[in-house]
C-alpha cells in the first residue's frame, strides 16, 4: 500500500466517522500517524516477561504464572526476538488498563449507511467495520478472544500433567487424568492435545494408581467387616495381612507427600538461565521416582488377587509361594509380609504345643477342638 492510498483511506474513514468536523479530525489523525511516539521503556523482552510472572505470583496466581512462562517459551522458540516484545508490551498494557481509566477520546457518532447503497449480506457499510464505542469493552473482548485462541492452540502443560498423575497415584481424579470405569484404567481424554509419547508416559505412570486402587480396595473391604459378625470370614491371618499392606501403603503415602512438595516448590536446576528456577518434577523424573514403588505395588496387587477368598494357613501358603523368587528385593519384600502374616499362626502353634491351649477363635488352625466329657477324655 503506497502513501497516497493510505492517505485516501484515512480521509474516507474520518469523513464517515466525524462528518461534522472532518477537517480538524483529519489534521489530528495525520499528526498522530506521522509522529514517532514510542513507549518510555526499554524493549527488554525477558525483563517484561519476568515482571509479568512476578506480578501473577504476587497476586496469588502461581498456576497462571507457570502457564504464562510456558507460553512465552513456546512463542520465543517460534518467533523472532524483535517481533515478540511489542506483543508482550501490548498484552501487558491491555491487562493493566482494562479496568482502569476511560478513554480520553470523545464518543464518536456512527454514520448511517446510505439507503441506496447495495452490499452483500454480512458486509459492513462502506467496508468499515463498526465496533462498540466502549474502549474497556473492546479491550476485554480482544483479550478474551486472544486467551481462548492461545488455549485452543497450545498443549496441556507438563506441570499440570505431573499434578494429575500424582492425584491418580492416590486414587483421585485430576483435571485431565481421570479414572474410566468402562476401561478400568486412568487415561487422558481424547480431546486433550498432548503428544502420543506423553500420553503413553502418563498411562504408564497411572498404572501405579490403578494398582493402588486394587490394594486399597482389598484392605478397605476386609477392615469394614471387622466390627460386625462378618469378622469370622476375615480371620486373624487376613487381619495381619491387611495390617502389613497398610504399613506399606503408609510408606507410599510418605513418598507421594515428598513428590507433591517437589511439584509445588520448584528447585533450581543446573544450566537454568539467570538463576531462574525450573520445575524439578517432570514426567520422566516421576518415572524414576515411582519405579520401585510400582514394583512393590504390583507385588501387593498380585498377592491381593491370589489371596482373595483364602483364610488361615491357605493364605499364608499362597504368600509363601510368591516368596520363592530370584530377585533379592522381591524376596525381602515378600519375607517381610510373610513374617507379619504368619505371626497369628505361630502364636497358635506356640500356645498349643507349650500350654496345651487351642486359641483359634475364627477356626483357622489345622487342629479343631471337639468338646467331650471328662470321663471320656483319655479313652
Amino acid at each position: 500500500m503506497d502513501e497516497h492510498q493510505a492517505g485516501d483511506l484515512v480521509k474516507e474513514l474520518v469523513l464517515r466517522l466525524v462528518p461534522a468536523d472532518s477537517g480538524g479530525a483529519l489534521r489530528f489523525a495525520h499528526r498522530l500517524l506521522s509522529s514517532r511516539l514510542a513507549p518510555a521503556v526499554l524493549p527488554d523482552e525477558h525483563a517484561l516477561a519476568e515482571s509479568v510472572k512476578r506480578r501473577l505470583a504476587a497476586s496469588g496466581r502461581p498456576d497462571d504464572a507457570l502457564a504464562f512462562a510456558e507460553l512465552h517459551s513456546k512463542l520465543s522458540a517460534r518467533s523472532r526476538p524483535a517481533s515478540l516484545w511489542p506483543l508482550l508490551y501490548l498484552l501487558d498494557s491491555l491487562s493493566s488498563h482494562r479496568r482502569g481509566a476511560a478513554s480520553c477520546l470523545p464518543d464518536l457518532p456512527t454514520a448511517a449507511p446510505p439507503r441506496q447503497a447495495s452490499r452483500a449480506p454480512g458486509t459492513p457499510a462502506g467496508g468499515v467495520a463498526l465496533v462498540s464505542k466502549d474502549p474497556d469493552n473492546i479491550r476485554e473482548i480482544a483479550l478474551r478472544e486472544y486467551t481462548e485462541l492461545v488455549l485452543d492452540e497450545t498443549e496441556v502443560s507438563e506441570a499440570t500433567l505431573v499434578r494429575d498423575v500424582l492425584y491418580a497415584c492416590q486414587g483421585i481424579d485430576g483435571r485431565y487424568v481421570r479414572y474410566d470405569k468402562a476401561s478400568d484404567t486412568y487415561d487422558l481424554p481424547a480431546g486433550v492435545h498432548v503428544p502420543s509419547s506423553t500420553r503413553t508416559l502418563v498411562r504408564k505412570l497411572c498404572e501405579v494408581g490403578w494398582l493402588f486402587r486394587k490394594v486399597r480396595g482389598f484392605v478397605s473391604d476386609n477392615v469394614s467387616r471387622l466390627p460386625s459378625h462378618a469378622a469370622a470370614e476375615v480371620g486373624t491371618v487376613a487381619q495381619a495381612f491387611c495390617s502389613a499392606l497398610q504399613e506399606e501403603l503408609s510408606d507410599y503415602y510418605k513418598l507421594l507427600a515428598v513428590l507433591e512438595s517437589y511439584s509445588l516448590n520448584p528447585i533450581p536446576t543446573p544450566g537454568s538461565d539467570s538463576g531462574v528456577s525450573g520445575n524439578y518434577l517432570s514426567l520422566r523424573r516421576l518415572v524414576v521416582w515411582l519405579a520401585e514403588p510400582a514394583v512393590k505395588m504390583r507385588l501387593m496387587a498380585v498377592l491381593v488377587d491370589g489371596c482373595r477368598g483364602l483364610r488361615g494357613g491357605g493364605m499364608a501358603g499362597a504368600i509363601h509361594g510368591h516368596a520363592q523368587h530370584g530377585d533379592p528385593m522381591v524376596q525381602d519384600f515378600m519375607g517381610r509380609l510373610l513374617r507379619r502374616v504368619c505371626s497369628p499362626l505361630f502364636e497358635m502353634v506356640r500356645s498349643w504345643v507349650l500350654e496345651g491351649e487351642l486359641e483359634d477363635v475364627f477356626g483357622e488352625f489345622f487342629i479343631v477342638g471337639q468338646p467331650v466329657k471328662a470321663e471320656s477324655l483319655w479313652r
